[in-house]
């Protein structure tokens, strides 16, 4: 963030939790600390609970709520659809309306902004080109006279994306998300988004949506358009994979249909944690913990061994936020998900970090390669001084949907390689079959699987096989 000589607006400090590890409740509420940043999906707000009644006529868990959409879409189709659309997005859609024209995506497209449009045929190109740097290519091997395997990557044949749209504009979440497909080749991309200014009315989306050559955009969101995605209805047919971000309930129905498609993750609340020493900048460790905790809920958390660095970290903060028209937001997600942690040494603060297992990583120490060999779990990391998260999120390359809640422990960011299905391909000829005959026959034998040894032997058999 830019230096200012302006008076900040007066405001309270912020009160964001200092945990420091040498005291007795350290290991406690480090445990507090990472529940909350792995919700169970149960929590609803006393406005969610109101409209659950509405719509329900109980107050449904978001489990249940899930359960009776997905449930629904199944049985009724784009009627259950459009009916879920109106009580919960507030929009009236039919069969006409609920899918993007082809005009409307070049309308928009002829309206936007050039400028605009540069920087996202920039940021295409950017993620284009690391997506498809890293793609996996068919490989060949023969380990032994006679037998040949390769294994083979072909792309799916048809994905979902689901694009945000309740709060803001995402035209980088349809990046993101899109692009990586693209690269793998995957054939058709179906966009489902909200009903709303920020979504399927947008036309700064749907500008980008039309540069892509995104052509089936549908105003749907929430766990009906996962379902909708899922089990297929009027307009909208099955797809094989769903990715993209989205709020609890869309997480939830992820979750839920998981196993009649794919799908890239269950994701949580935003959230980095930022490994600092001496030499890092307080304005920028600030503005990086402000970056992800503005999305509210948000999580930033700052582990360092510098004690001097966590009072001038505070003191950005309270300065910091009084500038930023989501500075309040960003305020209560630091307060509730975010931590200034004052670890013994570097070796603690390596034995912590990989323990989080955060979403975005931000190492900015004196050598940040080095410590970043020893940092195993994280969605992606940012080294250095100069490198913040934002970068990551708009428009270096590498997509932005990341495990988050500690799934980064065995989990990880999407990528093309996750458009692409593997199938192995083995061939033999004589000289193979009777090279890895011997150990069928063993294997089979020991498993008391006669089939599978006589498939061999009636091979290899002079006579053609059993007797006749």
């Amino acid at each position: 963030m830019p230096r200012s000589t302006s008076t900040p607006t007066p405001t309270r400090p912020v009160k964001i939790p200092r945990i420091d590890c040498s005291t007795d409740d350290a290991r406690e509420a480090i445990a507090a600390l990472r529940k909350k940043l792995s919700p169970k999906g149960d929590v609803v707000s006393p406005r969610g609970r109101e409209r659950t009644i509405a719509v329900f006529g109980q107050p449904l868990t978001p489990h249940q709520v899930v359960d009776r959409i997905c449930a629904d879409v199944r049985e009724r189709g784009l009627d259950a659809v459009l009916d879920y659309t109106e009580k919960l997005d507030g929009r009236k859609l039919d069969r006409s309306t609920v899918t993007v024209s082809a005009e409307e995506l070049a309308d928009a497209y002829r309206q936007a902004d050039r400028s605009y449009l540069k920087t996202v045929r920039r940021v295409r190109d950017n993620i284009l080109a690391f997506q498809s740097g890293i793609l996996l290519r068919d490989a060949t091997m023969r380990p032994a006279p006679g037998v040949e395997l390769t294994l083979r990557y072909r792309p799916m044949r048809r994905v979902g994306i689901c694009v945000p749209g309740g709060a803001a504009a995402y035209p980088s979440s349809l990046l993101m998300t899109v692009v990586p497909a693209q690269a793998a080749g995957v054939p058709e991309i179906a966009v489902v988004v909200p009903p709303t200014e920020f979504g399927g009315y947008n036309t700064d989306l749907l500008a980008a949506c039309h540069l892509l050559g995104v052509t089936e955009v549908h105003r749907v969101g929430g766990a009906q358009a996962v379902a909708a995605l899922a089990f297929g209805v009027e307009g909208i047919r099955p797809v094989d994979k769903i990715v993209g971000p989205g709020n609890l309930f869309v997480a939830l129905a992820k979750q839920k249909v998981y196993g009649e498609v794919d799908i890239d993750s269950i994701a949580g609340p935003s959230e980095v944690v930022l490994v600092a020493d001496w030499t890092a900048d307080p304005e920028f460790v600030a503005a990086d913990l402000m970056s992800q905790a503005e999305h509210s809920p948000g999580s930033g958390i700052l582990i360092t061994w510098e004690p001097d660095l966590i009072d001038r970290v505070a003191d950005a903060l309270d300065r910091q936020l009084s500038r930023l028209s989501r500075g309040d937001l960003a305020r209560d997600s630091l307060e509730q998900f975010g931590a200034l942690i004052l670890v013994r040494d570097e070796d603690e603060a390596v034995e912590l970090t990989n323990l989080f297992a955060p979403e975005h990583l931000h190492v900015s120490t004196s050598d940040a390669h080095r410590l970043a060999a020893r940092l195993t779990n994280a969605g992606a990391i940012f080294l250095g001084h100069l490198t913040p998260v934002a970068l990551g999120d708009y428009a270096a390359g590498p997509s932005h949907v990341l495990p988050t809640g500690g799934t980064a422990r065995w989990a990880s960011g999407l990528a093309s390689n996750d458009f692409l299905k593997r199938s192995s391909l083995i061939h033999v000829d004589r000289q193979g079959l009777e090279h890895l005959a011997p150990d069928v026959r063993l294997l089979a034998d020991k498993e008391g699987l006669t089939a599978h040894r006589y498939s061999v032997d009636v091979r290899l058999a002079e006579d053609g096989g059993l007797d006749r």
